[in-house]
């Protein structure tokens, strides 16, 4: 029997990557740090978890490399999947030891810096003829303006405190003070209008196009901008194309999610996005097809592989978004989020598989 071992647990992302894998017939050992998660991690409360292992210390500590590869030893051969940017981001640096034991699709470190830079992928985006918010180097002459890091991830914030919206000069001052201290130089853009999207793709070792999901953001947290709480399911052969493009340009390899605003490129996350759970609500072989590629198959791209037209919430954090909505005077997300009880899907939620939910439900009002 096959064997993925799935890191970081604790996140979303590793719920639906163990549902996946094992409905396949895959056995699969779900992983956490102690150091960060002092509660069993939903995704160890999953019937396809074949097996829960715990590791000391945190993915921050300079030998968590060695303790990762020291578990992927005992296996013979698994497939590695990384729910978490710090695991991705260590497995990086050290590809071709840990390659020695597991299958992976992870891009090189210098492709992922490259990536997580916004300020790169805006000047790659023009060399493609991809378009893009215009960038200001100085004083804006137009508002509103959103201004962010180069790299969010790097930064050390939030991601909903990883940008910022100015709509005069006045708030352009104080907003690029505060998030100078962070990054001495942010990227300063213009703010487009419109709805969010995102195009999720999955490269094979020579970067060919094997996987891909769009989705469109409904609502989101803070209302102002920030990760979304329920978005929905749709397919544009355009949107993954130019994805595909800019992706393949870096010689990305592994998962990755380009956000859109209409025609324009926003930003990229080179590692496991935070709705990857719309993969099992929509029944996309996203999950599948990563961990036969990893371990060596060449598969083609199966376009609008998924079902399109499905809503999926992540309830407490739409709950709170819904609030926010409110309070800004915008009723009516508020509104749409309660017939949305009633028709969007539970990311979270699975008739065979009820256990994660409870558990995340559980961790989340523990820790609050």
């Amino acid at each position: 029997m096959d064997t993925a071992v799935v890191t970081d647990g604790k996140y979303r992302a590793s719920i639906a990557a163990v549902r996946a894998l094992g409905r396949a017939g895959w056995r699969v050992a779900a992983v956490q740090t102690r150091g960060d998660q002092r509660l069993e991690p939903p995704a160890f409360a999953s019937r396809y978890a074949a097996e829960r292992r715990w590791l000391e210390g945190t993915a921050a500590d300079p030998d968590y490399p060695d303790r990762l590869y020291g578990l992927l030893a005992e296996y013979d051969q698994p497939v590695l999947f990384c729910a978490g940017a710090a695991t991705l981001n260590a497995v990086a640096r050290q590809r071709e030891r840990f390659a020695q034991v597991c299958g992976f699709l992870i891009a090189a470190p210098e492709a992922l810096d490259a990536l997580n830079d916004k300020a790169a992928v805006h000047r790659r985006c023009q060399e493609l003829g991809i378009p893009v918010p215009r960038e200001f180097d100085g004083p804006p002459d137009r508002f509103p303006v959103v201004i962010k890091p180069r790299c969010g991830e790097k930064s050390g914030l939030k991601a909903k405190d990883r940008y910022a919206v100015a709509r005069n000069s006045e708030e352009y001052a104080a907003r690029l003070a505060a998030m100078s201290e962070y990054d001495p130089h942010p990227v300063v853009q213009e703010k487009v209008e419109g709805v969010g999207a995102g195009a999720s793709l999955l490269l094979d070792r020579d970067s060919r196009l094997i996987a891909a999901i769009c989705h469109r953001r409904i609502r989101e947290y803070p209302a102002s901008g920030g990760p979304s709480t329920c978005c929905e399911s749709f397919y544009d052969g355009a949107m993954i194309e130019r994805a595909h493009r800019l992706l393949a340009s870096f010689g990305f390899v592994g998962m990755a999610m380009v956000e859109f605003k209409g025609e324009y490129v926003l930003e990229v996350n080179p590692r496991v996005w935070g709705s990857f759970p719309m993969t099992e609500r929509t029944g996309s072989p996203f999950a599948l097809r990563y961990a036969r590629a990893a371990r060596g198959e060449r598969l083609d791209y199966a376009p609008g592989d998924y079902k399109t037209g499905v809503r999926m919430r992540f309830t407490l954090n739409d709950g709170a978004a819904m609030l926010d909505y409110l309070r800004r005077g915008r009723p009516g997300p508020f509104f749409q989020g309660m017939a949305d009880w009633f028709r969007a899907e539970e990311a979270l939620s699975a008739k065979d598989d009820p256990a994660p939910l409870r558990r995340y439900l559980r961790n989340t009002l523990l820790r609050r």
